[in-house]
């Protein structure tokens, strides 16, 4: 009896700790949630366009998702509409890789900077990235090396504002572990533009320029102020 005794109350203890951890895991899952609201609210969004799409029919997506492309032919008529649609959709990879990639870049680079300051990066990247891109394709299709059919190219995506973030977290990384970082992005980001050399990956490469450019807004490191110039 004291045998069964003493495995019930093994089990017992260890049903108890399984349930302690399975609870400070969920306290640790909402709290890192709750640090990176944006990243989560956006990520969000995506899962329930991401489910829309699944109920739409091929040609129904992709016309439904060109009026919503920040292609030359919509940005030339509505260009804050799709600036800002063309982010809450997904074209290509599954929300599941977004899920992981918004969790460890996003929601690192939002809770290092704050949501204002993770929400302007990103913008700027998706923004003056797409204006930059398609209007360089804009001159290639003027001067015949692109087919005038480009203009209207599905182009949807959050892409861009994730290269941009990708790039503004080198600053969170310290010296020198930090260049090893920079000089990954690059190549991963660079190599396409060089190979491949299509207006997305010039689009990427742009967003990773204009993360590396956000550094004003970034946060002090801890122990060092910025020194501010007399006028």
């Amino acid at each position: 009896m004291r045998i069964f005794r003493g495995v019930a109350g093994a089990v017992a203890g260890a049903a108890g700790a399984v349930r302690a951890a399975g609870s400070a895991a969920g306290s640790a899952a909402v709290s890192y949630v709750r640090s990176a609201p944006g990243t989560y609210l956006w990520l969000a969004a995506l899962f329930v366009t991401a489910v829309a799409m699944h109920h739409m029919s091929p040609e129904f997506e992709d016309e439904f998702l060109r009026q919503r492309s920040t292609n030359i032919h919509e940005l030339s008529h509505n260009p804050v509409r799709v600036l800002i649609s063309s982010a809450l959709w997904i074209d290509g990879g599954t929300w599941l890789s977004y899920a992981l990639l918004y969790s460890v870049f996003h929601a690192s680079a939002e809770r290092w900077l704050r949501t204002g300051r993770w929400l302007a990066v990103a913008a700027l990247a998706h923004v003056l990235a797409t204006l930059i891109s398609e209007g360089v394709l804009a001159l290639a299709i003027h001067h015949g090396a692109a087919p005038r059919s480009a203009a209207n190219t599905l182009d949807v995506g959050v892409s861009y504002a994730l290269a941009g973030v990708v790039a503004v977290l080198t600053y969170r990384i310290p010296a020198p572990w930090r260049y090893g970082y920079l000089l990954a992005v690059l190549a991963v980001y660079g190599t396409p533009l060089i190979t491949g050399r299509t207006f997305t990956d010039l689009g990427h490469f742009t967003a990773v320029l204009i993360g590396l450019a956000c550094h004003p807004l970034t946060p002090p490191r801890p122990g060092r102020v910025r020194r501010s110039r007399r006028t």
